[in-house]
């Protein structure tokens, strides 16, 4: 019954003309509409919201909150304690949240509001910033994966390459290229951070993941969901996990991420000043499944005003890196041996943008 209804109506001629207007999501919700279209359509399966019935399951699913101290500990203790918190969140789920980052409120509301700004802009403008190329270093779109995908997504997008080769400023957006600037480099420095953590928690010298250049790559993907009419029929993004070592992820205060544990939808709910920070394939790849990248999804935003989401994935992606990746020599043995073989993190990636978000994982396909 679904596939006839499908096969009903001519769904790439739809696609097309949805993209060839240049405004993207944003554009139907400035039209008015109160039905969405059937390309946004998606299936029971991706909608469904499977809850844990034992509230046990639910507490042990929690994403942890984890204070930094502005990246300046009282003394070894702390340090100690905390690197062990973000290990076990490592190992667990892959997600945490944290608090006194160093990244300043001010900054942090500024960016959103940036991406606010750009996404509100006249659509005349925006068109300006539309299209698919994504070599380029800022670009704006609707659904990566439009003509791949089994559905759609209800956002847009813009997307800038802030690192290793930053973009020249007079390329991005007027609205936002100061703060784009500026946030992306205090992002950088709590990336290095992390790493830095990241490495102790897995028995390495702190230096160890940047100096395998786990944060010389920035792609920036600056997410906007508009309300959405309909949100019960669609989603404002399908599960995946990420395509990076390291995600640090800035929300907004309207709820809509879940990661997925134990066959359940957890919700990710944004504590107020707290940055999102999840594991991504390439470093469950390197650490040999020792931390994990755990699927995630957005739903449709159900708000009266958009939601926005502003990732920083660390990872080169398509840009030149002739470095090999494969699990890191310390951490496996004979009784733990290595799991994947070594790739580049541009095998990785054309690999991901082919297959699009169709809901499978893609390190199985890198399998030893």
């Amino acid at each position: 019954m679904e596939t006839t209804k499908i096969a009903s109506y001519d769904r790439l001629s739809e696609l097309k003309a949805f993209d060839e207007t240049k405004i993207g999501v944003k554009g139907l919700v400035e039209a008015g509409v109160s039905k969405i279209p059937r390309i946004f359509h998606h299936s029971s399966s991706n909608l469904a919201n499977p809850r844990p019935i034992s509230s046990s399951v639910l507490h042990l699913n929690t994403i942890p909150t984890i204070d930094l101290s502005g990246r300046n500990f009282k003394d070894a203790i702390t340090r100690k304690n905390v690197i062990q918190e973000i290990k076990d969140a490592s190992e667990n789920s892959g997600f945490f949240q944290v608090t006194n980052h160093g990244i300043s409120l001010d900054l942090l509301e500024k960016m959103r509001d940036g991406v606010r700004g750009f996404n509100e802009q006249s659509p005349e403008v925006r068109k300006q910033f539309y299209g698919r190329d994504f070599s380029k270093d800022f670009v704006y779109t609707s659904n990566f994966d439009l003509y791949t995908s089994q559905a759609a997504s209800w956002r847009d997008t813009f997307i800038c390459f802030m690192a290793p080769n930053p973009p020249k400023p007079q390329d991005l957006p007027p609205i936002c290229r100061d703060v784009i600037i500026e946030y992306s480099k205090e992002a950088t420095n709590l990336a290095e951070f992390l790493f830095q953590l990241l490495s102790e928690a897995l028995g390495l010298n702190p230096n160890h993941l940047n100096d395998i250049d786990c944060s010389k790559g920035l792609r920036m993907l600056c997410h906007y969901y508009p309300p959405c009419p309909e949100p019960e029929l669609t989603i404002g993004g399908t599960k995946h996990s990420d395509s990076s070592f390291l995600t640090v992820l800035l929300p907004d205060l309207i709820e809509g991420l879940q990661v997925l544990r134990d066959g359940y939808y957890f919700d990710v709910p944004p504590v107020p000043g707290a940055l999102i920070i999840n594991v991504g394939d390439l470093l469950q790849l390197i650490t040999n499944d020792k931390f994990i990248s755990s699927e995630h999804r957005v739903l449709a935003n159900r708000a009266t005003r958009a939601r926005v989401s502003i990732a920083c994935f660390f990872t080169t992606g398509l840009r030149h890196n002739p470095r090999m990746y494969g699990p890191i020599k310390e951490l496996v043995s004979e009784d733990n041996p290595p799991k994947y073989r070594e790739i580049t993190i541009k095998e990785f990636t054309t690999h991901r943008n082919a297959k699009g978000l169709d809901g499978t994982p893609d390190l199985p396909h890198f399998k030893i």
